[in-house]
């Protein structure tokens, strides 16, 4: 939890092979998982924010991160509800407006 906003942005280029100025929220956990940090880039620069839990841990980010989340349902992951144990309604594949 050491990396700052350009060691960050390394780690997603290189090592994730991904853009890091696509605007999509990188989320990066501690090893004890107490500790959170989110890249993020908007039209001006990059946004870090870092929440540490004071007590208690996230849950497992590798169950989520298989989906993809809504930002809802990353505000609730980090506010400490465990996702898991949740239900997500069914998208809808719309393809006009009426």
């Amino acid at each position: 939890m050491r990396k700052s906003i350009d060691g960050l942005a390394q780690i997603v280029s290189r090592c994730m092979g991904m853009n890091p100025l696509s605007g999509q929220v990188f989320v990066f956990i501690g090893r004890r998982r107490d500790k959170a940090k989110l890249l993020v880039w908007d039209r001006h620069g990059f946004w870090v924010l870092y929440k540490r839990l004071e007590r208690g841990r996230f849950t497992d980010p590798a169950r989520l991160s298989a989906e993809g989340l809504a930002m809802s349902e990353l505000l609730a992951w980090l506010d400490g509800i465990d996702l898991s144990r949740t239900r997500r309604l069914a998208p809808v594949a719309a393809s006009v407006v009426g």
